[in-house]
């Protein structure tokens, strides 16, 4: 089993950071790590993604595993991978990026809705697919496609909150990303990072008594 993949399935949380400036990104990643979060993504549509993923693989080496996201084609799977991403996942199904990465050893996580996509996913390599967007398709839709497609592990993106996490993997889950839900932009930038880190520390042990 890939090590990214093993990481995702026992620690069960990526958190995505979408849209933070460079001057706080390192902040609210400590943050994020001192409340127990072990994979953190950073969207490649965020300005300056690529030189903050490679400043945090050398500040949180052995901390925390550094992945991009919104790795929407192979150009900026390449951006990513220069940049020392550990992970890509994407909020679509690109079989070239899933190749790309597989190349280079690189666990790839694309996003798919049906299961169609979510079989050419794993068929073409993914070791792991990103149900999106599940604030929208809601819980009853993965576990209906859980039971056909049950050796796939699934991360759950989308809609997470601290009243439904747990419901989530009652549904199959076997990973959440969340975002905002998670990473508080505004608390982040008002300098508030013990809640960031309370906030992290309340999923973790959700997550750890499933």
């Amino acid at each position: 089993m890939n090590g990214m993949l093993e990481l995702l399935l026992q620690h069960k949380i990526v958190a995505i950071l979408r849209g933070i400036e460079d001057r706080h990104a390192d902040h609210a990643a400590q943050a994020l790590i001192d409340g127990g979060i072990h994979l953190m993504e950073i969207t490649m549509n965020t300005a300056g993604a690529a030189v903050m993923i490679e400043r945090w693989r050398t500040k949180f080496d052995g901390k925390a595993a550094i992945g991009a996201g919104t790795v929407t084609d192979v150009a900026l799977a390449e951006q990513a991978v220069n940049a020392g991403a550990q992970f890509l996942i994407s909020p679509n199904l690109d079989e070239e990026v899933i190749a790309y990465g597989k190349e280079r050893g690189l666990s790839v996580w694309p996003g798919v809705m049906t299961p169609t996509e979510i079989v050419k996913a794993w068929k073409a390599g993914a070791d792991a697919v990103k149900i999106f967007p599940m604030g929208t398709l809601g819980i009853g839709y993965l576990q209906e496609i859980r039971g056909p497609l049950n050796e796939i592990p699934m991360l759950a993106t989308g809609g997470v909150d601290l009243h439904n996490i747990a419901d989530y993997f009652k549904a199959g889950a076997n990973a959440v990303g969340m975002g905002g839900k998670l990473v508080n932009l505004d608390w982040i930038r008002d300098g508030k990072l013990d809640q960031v880190t309370e906030r992290a520390q309340q999923f973790v042990n959700i997550v750890r008594t499933l």
